[in-house]
């Protein structure tokens, strides 16, 4: 089993990262969608990552392929196994929803609040009320130092969190997504689409409003 794996990170295929380990092996490792933003800038650099194997594949057709999840720290990859023992939770949809770090989703989870969990990608209120029922209570060591950060941004109302979301797919920093939202929320907080915001933040970063 591999645990951990470092090397010059050569390549970024979306959310899956390309490590030299030197004697000619090339590791591909799949990274949650927060870590595939800070890696991208990385490329050509050594970096370390702490790795969960993962069979994928159906076992009664006999297609079964072996993958690495990578993950920064050790708790962010106890977090992730914690996370997709939520029912309806998939690794590949985990590794999509989770683009924001994972010490403020536990404590979202932790504050019980849906509206963070539902900006995610893939989790709608029905998932965010399961992930709350099957995690409050257990993620609070994940949470940590975290919760104010995550209850501050849980002032965004839900159509900024959605238009963040939307942002950040679109290829913002999660960071600068997060401070366009509140920018233009702070002068024009009866917006309630994430359409309108995002239209508004387009037009702020143009110079326009």
């Amino acid at each position: 089993m591999i645990a951990r794996i470092s090397g010059r990170l050569q390549e970024m295929r979306g959310p899956t990262a390309l490590v030299d380990t030197g004697a000619g092996l090339w590791y591909e490792v799949m990274v949650p969608a927060t870590d595939a933003e800070r890696l991208a800038s990385r490329v050509g650099q050594d970096i370390a990552l702490h790795t969960i194997n993962h069979i994928e594949g159906d076992p009664t057709r006999g297609a079964m392929t072996p993958r690495l999840i990578g993950f920064d720290t050790p708790a962010d990859r106890d977090f992730f196994r914690l996370f997709t023992t939520v029912k309806g939770i998939g690794v590949r949809k985990a590794l999509r929803a989770l683009i924001r770090p994972m010490g403020e989703i536990a404590a979202a989870i932790q504050a019980k609040d849906a509206k963070f969990l539902i900006a995610l990608p893939e989790i709608g209120k029905r998932t965010a009320e399961t992930i709350i029922a099957e995690l409050h209570g257990k993620v609070e060591e994940f949470a940590g130092e975290l919760s104010t950060s995550a209850t501050e941004s849980s002032d965004i109302p839900e159509a900024g969190h959605e238009a963040a979301a939307v942002l950040i797919q679109l290829g913002e920093r999660r960071a600068d997504a997060l401070a366009l939202v509140e920018r233009v929320m702070a002068v024009a907080p009866e917006l309630d689409s994430p359409e309108d915001i995002i239209q508004q933040v387009y037009k702020l970063k143009a110079g326009g409003g």
